[in-house]
């Protein structure tokens, strides 16, 4: 194992992780590497919450996004944590959120980093996994960069997971960059998805380097779920506003770079690529999936660059097992550079994510169910939305056995605009929004992507608020929430007749 770390006067620095975790202080700043399960703490954190367990020991921890192997429940479940930011997906911790356990800081994943670069939050420790450590001290990433190069360089103290399960033939895989400070920064001259225009390793100062900590964990495996059949007609839905983007001029059958949220609608979407028309395709994300790699074996995508890799186990094991094979075709970036604005914009990407619920006139709720509990977070989402080329949020037309319209006369918790919003896209069919002013977008959402059992409701609201109330987006204040206030009271959206019919039919 000593032969991953190439700077010999570190090798005194092996420990456990048991007993790395008793450089932690209550009341620290944590930073840990991990995003989307790639890449993430997988002992120390969970020593840390042991620890917490038995003593007052609480921490802010900041990661790239959500971490794996159940990380964040562990530290929820045994009061380890103060606050947390940017991302999350762990029920124990959500729960702990929604309860007032645990803060959340719910962020742009582009923006994440702003906050340790420009120091309001200074980094007592990083934990961070690596593949393998330099004879200067620098650390190869394993399958996720995240906000690794700026944890590490605020951080006074460092503790490195080797990890031995990670063939060191995975650098070279990366391209590390790490963004200036305001007033002397320079452009980002990413011109294509396959530019790189860093280093292959992270760079540390060995002397913040107190503790190394081996183990030979994987990567949790993602939940990659078959697409049903509302997924799959969101996916055909997408596939023919393409065909006829193609058909007008505005794209072509390479299509532009695309981005896709994390889940079987992403997958559903990716997947349904690879059985059309489209050709050389390319990809500029945040989190590589099942999809993507099926993409490039088939060799409908040309290349795929994101901030992480989250597989599910056959897939991990494909490509690890090939990694000279895919260092060509896949690069990884800090997520400073994956969901910069800067570069989403320049590249003319094509974001597809997804949203809880939109509104009539296209607003969306990425984030809050019923406008006050947290799901997940708004992740990259918004990143992608504000600058893309197309912005495209897809989501079934109801839930909870159709208890749920998500379609609604207005979003009970806004995380991205109307002014961000290009395609809405539910199983019913395409909203094309652009070039539509606020009473046509509610017509063309009304029409094309609400569920036939909410529609004519829908459009009454619609009509009525434009006949009695009018203004540039009409609505009526009093009963804008009422299919909320109606499913909290009755556990459904729905009005009491409809679900008498429901019930007898």
């Amino acid at each position: 194992m000593l032969e991953r770390i190439k700077l010999t006067d570190l090798h005194s620095k092996v420990m456990t992780a048991e007993e790395s975790a008793k450089i932690f202080e209550n009341g620290m700043t944590v930073g840990s590497s991990g995003f989307t399960r790639g890449g993430d703490s997988k002992v120390v954190l969970k020593a840390l919450a042991k620890r917490a367990k038995t003593e007052e020991l609480k921490v802010t921890l900041i990661t790239g996004a959500s971490l794996g192997h159940d990380t964040d429940a562990a530290l929820a479940e045994n009061g380890a944590l103060t606050k947390r930011l940017p991302f999350q997906v762990d029920n124990t911790l959500r729960k702990n959120i929604n309860a007032g356990n645990v803060l959340f800081i719910d962020q742009h994943l582009g923006e994440s980093a702003e906050h340790i670069l420009n120091g309001q939050f200074k980094i007592d420790v990083a934990v961070l996994e690596v593949a393998e450590i330099l004879e200067d001290g620098s650390v190869v990433p394993t399958t996720s960069v995240g906000n690794n190069v700026d944890i590490a360089a605020s951080a006074d103290k460092i503790i490195l997971e080797v990890n031995t399960a990670i063939p060191t033939s995975i650098r070279g895989m990366h391209d590390i960059y790490k963004v200036e400070e305001y007033g002397s920064r320079s452009a980002i001259n990413i011109t294509a998805c396959d530019t790189k225009i860093g280093s292959d390793v992270i760079k540390l100062d060995p002397s913040k380097i107190e503790a190394i900590v081996f183990h030979d964990i994987t990567d949790m495996a993602g939940d990659i779920v078959p697409a049903d059949e509302a997924t799959s007609a969101i996916a055909k839905n997408i596939v023919n506003f393409f065909e006829k983007e193609v058909e007008a001029g505005r794209l072509t059958k390479e299509l532009m770079p695309l981005q896709c949220g994390i889940g079987k609608v992403a997958n559903a979407v990716l997947g349904g690529l690879e059985h059309s028309n489209f050709e050389n395709l390319v990809m500029y994300s945040e989190v590589l999936q099942d999809s993507t790699f099926d993409l490039i074996d088939s060799g409908k995508m040309n290349f795929a660059s994101a901030s992480s890799m989250t597989v599910s186990q056959e897939c991990y094991d494909r490509v690890m097992n090939n990694i000279e094979f895919y260092k060509d075709k896949v690069v990884l970036r800090p997520q400073a550079i994956s969901n910069s604005a800067e570069v989403i914009r320049r590249l003319g990407i094509i974001g597809i994510n997804t949203s809880l619920e939109c509104d009539i006139y296209g607003n969306v709720n990425s984030t809050h169910v019923t406008g006050t509990h947290m799901m997940n977070g708004i992740g990259g989402s918004g990143d992608f939305a504000r600058n893309a080329y197309i912005s495209i949020f897809v989501t079934a037309s109801i839930a909870k056995g159709g208890n749920i319209s998500s379609i609604v006369p207005m979003v009970s918790h806004h995380d991205h605009t109307e002014h961000d919003v290009d395609i809405i896209v539910t199983e019913q069919g395409l909203a094309d929004l652009r070039g539509l002013a606020p009473r046509e977008r509610a017509i063309e959402i009304i029409n094309n992507c609400v569920h036939p059992d909410y529609k004519e409701e829908l459009m009454s609201y619609f009509e009525r608020a434009c006949a009695e109330r009018g203004g540039q987006t009409p609505h009526i204040l009093e009963e804008a929430f009422s299919w909320h206030t109606r499913l909290k009271q009755t556990g459904s959206m729905k009005k009491a007749e409809a679900q008498t019919e429901t019930l007898v039919g």
